[in-house]
């Protein structure tokens, strides 16, 4: 069984990835890593150098290829992945596959995002909170469509790391 874990950014999909696939011993793979690694640059600049398309297409590959060619227990996904293409609806038809939503509240995302915004390409250009806040309100909007398809959602706002590893656990088995 292969978990994929979608959700806005700052979820904690990369965070909760790690440590759900050392309670399940198995592999982790953050989408983002396996990006950088295959095309030699960091996401942040294919962002900049080649644009989100570019990026989203290469995204989608990535993903594809991950879930057909490895053995992997867990991906971490960007939280753009699911609302590209068909990628969605091709993770959803595969039965080797869980998606498992990571919903977080505009609240807490926004708190988790205000700091890391250099770091970020898609928020990098917002001056301030309330700002970053109805940037993340639209875009929870528009992929809400695509994040709410997965298998099983789990609320993460009001939880701990080992709690949501805990839930997504019990829903698994």
């Amino acid at each position: 069984m292969i978990i994929v874990l979608i959700g806005y950014m700052g979820s904690g999909k990369s965070t909760v990835g790690k440590r759900l696939a050392t309670t399940l011993n198995t592999n982790f793979i953050d989408l983002d890593t396996a990006i950088e690694e295959k095309e030699g640059s960091y996401v942040s600049e294919l962002f900049r150098s080649k644009g989100e398309i570019y990026f989203r297409r290469k995204e989608n590959e990535v993903l594809k290829n991950l879930i057909e060619d490895a053995e992997i227990g867990v991906i971490a996904t960007g939280g753009g992945t699911p609302c590209y293409g068909d990628t969605m609806a091709w993770l959803l038809k595969r039965q080797d596959v869980t998606t498992v939503y990571l919903k977080t509240s505009l609240e807490v995302l926004t708190s988790r995002l205000d700091s890391e915004r250099e770091s970020r390409p898609l928020i990098a250009h917002l001056q301030d909170s309330a700002v970053l806040k109805d940037f993340i309100r639209k875009h929870l909007f528009e992929r809400s469509f695509y994040y709410n398809q997965a298998s099983f959602v789990v609320d993460t706002s009001e939880k701990n790391t080992a709690a949501v590893v805990e839930e997504i656990v019990s829903k698994l088995f």
